[in-house]
């Protein structure tokens, strides 16, 4: 068989998303490393977000090729939210990419996962995790510090280059020793 005859290696399938049921918190909420077949409702919460200028938007590509990052939360069977984990040098990480679904706020499940990146930060031996958030109270709740952007690994800026704000940063930079 010739290459030309195996047709596409990648094939980008559109996807048609038939409304959800609406978000049961009465049972229990587990917080699990995301699977592939997480990413479109992943894709939905921080893309929502990100329509409100308070995330960066996501695209499929970039969710599969970083979804070892992420944990979800799921309740009832469904994404409640979710949280990445991108490490930067030997012993840092960025906690990014929180989002939690608008009708699970207020349950702890932000919460809940950013202790499960700090924990899976120290089964790898992280001793420094920093995130730049409009919610510095959330954070700060955690345990993380307000600090100088300017202190944070170069490399987390590249995110930054694409960002509407670039010019005109108004996340706090935040840090938090472990």
């Amino acid at each position: 068989m010739t290459r030309k005859e195996m047709g596409p290696l990648v094939t980008l399938k559109t996807r048609t998303r038939t409304p959800e049921a609406p978000l049961d918190l009465s049972g229990p909420v587990a917080i699990r490393k995301a699977r592939m077949q997480d990413v479109p409702a992943m894709l939905d919460l921080i893309n929502g977000y990100a329509a409100q200028a308070i995330m960066l938007p996501r695209t499929e590509f970039e969710m599969a090729e970083n979804l070892r990052d992420f944990s979800v939360a799921t309740a009832g069977g469904r994404i409640a939210g979710c949280v990445a984990l991108h490490f930067y040098t030997p012993d840092s990480a960025e906690v990014r990419s929180l989002a939690v679904n608008p009708a699970a706020k207020r349950h702890g499940i932000g919460r809940r996962l950013v202790e499960a990146a700090e924990t899976e930060a120290r089964e790898y031996g992280l001793r420094t995790l920093f995130a730049f958030t409009y919610v510095p109270g959330f954070f700060g709740k955690l345990g993380y510090i307000v600090v100088d952007r300017a202190e944070l690994p170069l490399k987390a800026w590249k995110d930054c280059l694409r960002c509407p704000k670039f010019q005109a940063c108004d996340e706090t930079a935040m840090v938090k020793l472990l």
